[in-house]
Formats: C-alpha cells, structure tokens, sequence
C-alpha cells in the first residue's frame, strides 16, 4: 500500500507576491496590475534568500504581480518555474481598483461575516468564502502534489493565502482571519505536511531577512494603508 505521505513534498513555502504598481488600490482578479519598482526590488531580495533554502521547484499564480514575483525565485534557484492558473486572486467584482478608504468598509464587512461562520457571504461578483476555498484547495493540491519529497515555493495572493492556511492548517478555520495575522507582501509561511491530510505551520507569516531591509532602504511609509489580506 502507497504511503500517501510519499506522495507530498517534504516542505512547502507559501508565499504572498511582492508591491504592485498600486498598492493602495484594491485590487482583484479582476486587474491584473505588474509589480511597481518597490516590488521588483522585494522580489529580487526574496530571490536570494529563497536560494539558501534550496527548493526544487517554484509554483505561481498566473496572474502578472505573483508570476514576476516568482521568476527571480526560480531563477536564483535554478529550478522549473511552473504555473497553477487557479490559484489567482479572488474575484471582487464592484471594489476593483476602489481606493482602500472606500472599499474597506465593504471587505471589512464581509471578512466579519465570514468570521462570525456565515462564509457563504459575498456581495455580487465577489467570491465568497466558501468559493474562495472551493477553488483554491484544489489548485494548491495540485501544485504541491507535483513534487512528492520535493520543496516547493508556492507565490499566489494575500487573500489566497489566508483562505488557505484556515482551511488546511489544524484546529484553524474562518474564524481566526483576524487572530491569524495580516499578510504583507512577501509574507511566507513554512508548511509541512502531516499524516492525516493536514499541515503543520512551521513558521506562520514572516517576511524574510532580506526583504525587510529592502523595506527599509525604501523608506516606505508605515502609516499608508497597503493592501493587505
């Protein structure tokens, strides 16, 4: 009988991509907005810490700000850059490229929905919760089961992220949103997969060394609201 633990790779880090264009703009699957200067910079300072952590293989979203995230990654580790079309950001019909002070109200007012358990909420054109994971497991399946033993670097989007980590990480869920952290860009979460099906959070949500400084360097301004899941 397989060992289905034979069958997933020995680690997998997740990955939100680095600073669009417009980081104070809502964006969605809906724009397909690049990586402005700010984010090149974070993606090149993740390429090199990625490398010393030797994965065997790098796995995007399609869409423009994780792939070009995800190049440099895979090309500092000489590894296959591969896409998983699914794992793209979640659709928010109305609030696309809303300024943050305007759609907040609303994606505040959904994520506690989705808190107090009503994850079947969603205003027109946005995923719910429910779709949002209906979607996205799949996808991240697929990815990582493509390198059993492998380590594999997984670059997708902050709400994907989280959609994610509460739907296959043990004893969380919809409720821990909030209480599991914000998910800046290029917030990574080590993963190891347990026995049961489940994973196990090794390190939750840290932005690596090299991408702090360049944070740093930058000179960003704390107190502008980014876009952050």
């Amino acid at each position: 009988m397989t060992d289905p633990m034979s069958q997933l790779p020995a680690v997998v880090w997740l990955a939100r991509h680095a600073e669009t264009a417009a980081p104070t703009v809502f964006h969605g699957a809906e724009s397909d907005v690049a990586l402005g200067e700010h984010g090149h910079g974070q993606a090149r300072a993740a390429a090199g810490w990625f490398a010393e952590q030797g994965p065997t293989a790098v796995v995007s979203s399609a869409m423009v700000r994780a792939f070009d995230t995800a190049a440099p990654i895979a090309a500092a580790c000489g590894v296959p850059h591969l896409v998983e079309p699914q794992l793209h950001e979640r659709k928010v019909g109305p609030l696309s490229r809303m300024p943050r002070a305007e759609a907040d109200q609303v994606w505040d007012a959904t994520t506690a929905r989705w808190v107090a358990g009503d994850t079947g909420y969603s205003v027109p054109g946005m995923e719910s919760f429910d779709e949002l994971r209906a979607r996205t497991l799949p996808a991240f399946e697929r990815a990582v089961r493509a390198h059993p033993g492998g380590r594999v670097v997984v670059v997708c989007h902050g709400v994907v992220c989280k959609v994610l980590l509460l739907s296959i990480l043990r004893g969380r869920g919809p409720g821990d949103w909030v209480n599991i952290g914000k998910i800046p860009n290029l917030a990574t979460s080590v993963l190891v997969p347990e026995p049961d099906g489940l994973w196990r959070a090794e390190e939750l949500l840290f932005v690596p060394p090299p991408v702090l400084a360049a944070n740093a360097a930058a000179g960003t301004d704390p107190s502008v609201r980014k876009t952050e899941a």
